[in-house]
């Protein structure tokens, strides 16, 4: 993983523009299908991202039909290529059934809230384990593979450019063994360096004493991007695929809860020292 240029970010970006020009020019999907020929849904799937590899010449074709510039036009088919590469995810397809990982790759602020487990990019990979074989626990492979996904994600914070990530991480998690009392203190350890060591990197615990709070109803994570053209997008994770949330009214009410878990929850400080307490636990 070396740069943030991340194809499904681009996939979604075009897909917004496109959108916007055909309204721009006043056409509507049918009228753009009847003169291209297209059945009913294709052009409505291409501008809800529903597609995995746009054809340049498909985009250039839309862009002249809309009456884009020309500048606008090779911005689209440069878009178009860009979103056909493949990230480094590619070869987990078996293990990340969302596009999550590749808007992860090139978010540039990573806000998350974790009710249940520690996030995934701080995770050990002892505690990785333990915690995907509480969902595979009668296949090992696939947890094998899931890990070794999970490890390789966690890169995104060795880069150059890494995200500024922000993690309130619910006091209950740090009570819930997850592989036996190495794995935990492993885990709290590596927490605490980072905590002491990464300047990109913030730990908050939220403690039990705060009794109900916003963030009861589960965990979520907010991603930016560093292009303002890329809207934000709030994440949910279920059992199978993960939920998005784009629209300004949905992301606007997980900010507020965002904003009012983090303020509850210890400063970075004193979730150090928190942290230490609640080590004690497992020694």
């Amino acid at each position: 993983m070396s740069d943030r240029h991340s194809p499904t970010v681009r996939r979604r970006r075009l897909s917004a523009e496109l959108k916007r020009l055909r309204e721009e020019s006043g056409m509507t999907a049918e009228q753009v299908g009847d003169q291209l020929g297209w059945s009913r849904g294709r052009l409505t799937n291409m501008e809800l991202n529903k597609w995995k590899r746009p054809d340049p010449v498909i985009i250039r074709a839309l862009a002249d039909l809309y009456g884009a510039s020309e500048e606008v036009r090779e911005g689209l088919v440069t878009l178009a290529r860009q979103s056909r590469e493949k990230g480094w995810w590619a070869k987990f397809t078996d293990v990340f059934t969302d596009g999550y990982v590749g808007f992860e790759a090139e978010a540039s602020v990573i806000s998350t809230y974790q009710s249940m487990v520690i996030p995934g990019l701080l995770q050990t990979r002892e505690y990785a384990t333990a915690s995907d074989r509480s969902m595979h626990a009668r296949d090992l492979e696939a947890t094998e593979r899931a890990v070794d996904a999970r490890m390789e994600r966690q890169e995104v914070l060795d880069r150059e450019d890494a995200p500024r990530l922000w993690a309130v991480i619910d006091e209950s998690v740090f009570l819930r063994p997850a592989g036996g009392p190495e794995v935990m203190l492993a885990q709290i350890d590596k927490l605490i360096a980072l905590s002491e060591e990464a300047n990109s990197l913030k730990i908050q615990v939220l403690p039990l004493g705060v009794g109900l709070h916003p963030g009861t109803a589960g965990a979520f994570t907010i991603l930016d991007f560093p292009n303002p053209v890329d809207p934000s997008i709030v994440y949910v994770e279920t059992r199978t695929d993960g939920l998005y949330l784009e629209r300004e009214e949905e992301i606007g009410i997980y900010r507020d809860a965002w904003d009012d878990v983090r303020v509850m929850a210890l400063h970075p400080e004193a979730s150090v020292a928190r942290m230490l307490e609640l080590r004690s636990n497992y020694e």
